[in-house]
């Protein structure tokens, strides 16, 4: 059976060739070809705005995430250890899940103008909801008799967090950062399409005022690309070591 990895080796090269030949057959600057695409990508490259534009996205995408997941995680785990906390902040919770992040962006950049902090806070106000979801329903699933042997044994704080929760809750961080991730880079693009004049998402928006299709492909899949390799490097190794732990912690009938 071929294994998922070389699943995607082959089907990228047949994506791209189709890609290559309804370019070829529709013959419009509507659908540049694959060679137009890598063309345009490496005169961004070369001129330095494709680094500089990618280095400013990426910063926000990572200041948003970071921020999103601590303050997420922290309202989540509360939510889901006190019944008290979770009835008062519930309802604030399912709010802003369904608030629509366009409505937030522009909020954000009228009261407070379009500055960096309001961008910022955007993302992030979009993003907290989600992982405090996740994160709850995390909290609610910890096993009490692990509970019950750290009260035995006298855990500290700081044993409890490390040696308890952590282990139990760390599904539940894997699938809030992949998630969010996911969702914080989006929302980054719109918050730049917006309001402010760097970054991938204003590069877009100046290539959608002349249709340039090209610009919007290559500077869109260069970002496309940076995430994919966060995903590879950094998250893939990190669950398969942590599933891997667990494995080896499980007694075996």
């Amino acid at each position: 059976m071929t294994s998922p990895r070389w699943a995607c080796w082959i089907a990228l090269p047949l994506a791209v060739s189709l890609w290559a030949v309804v370019a070829l057959l529709a013959q419009t600057p509507l659908l540049p070809s694959p060679l137009v695409v890598l063309d345009t990508f490496w005169q961004a490259l070369q001129s330095g705005a494709l680094l500089h534009h990618l280095g400013v996205t990426l910063r926000r995408v990572i200041f948003a995430f970071v921020l999103a997941m601590l303050l997420g995680a922290l309202i989540g785990i509360w939510m889901g250890r006190s019944r008290l906390t979770n009835a008062l902040l519930d309802p604030l919770l399912v709010l802003f899940l369904n608030l629509p992040a366009l409505v937030t962006i522009i909020l954000l950049y009228v009261w407070f103008g379009l500055v960096e902090v309001a961008a910022v806070l955007a993302v992030v106000i979009n993003k907290v909801p989600n992982v405090a979801v996740t994160l709850r329903e995390g909290a609610r699933s910890l096993d009490p008799r692990l509970e019950q042997m750290a009260h035995v044994y006298r855990f500290s704080h700081n044993q409890r967090l490390v040696h308890v929760w952590l282990p139990q809750l760390f599904p539940y961080f894997m699938a809030a950062t992949r998630g969010g991730l996911a969702l914080i880079w989006k929302i980054v693009l719109v918050v730049e399409l917006l309001g402010r004049s760097d970054g991938i998402g204003f590069q877009l928006h100046m290539a959608f005022q002349v249709f340039d299709v090209a610009s919007i492909l290559a500077y869109s899949l260069a970002f496309i690309a940076v995430v994919q390799l966060i995903e590879l490097v950094l998250l893939q190794p990190l669950d398969r070591r942590a599933s891997a732990w667990r494995e080896a912690g499980t007694p075996h009938a």
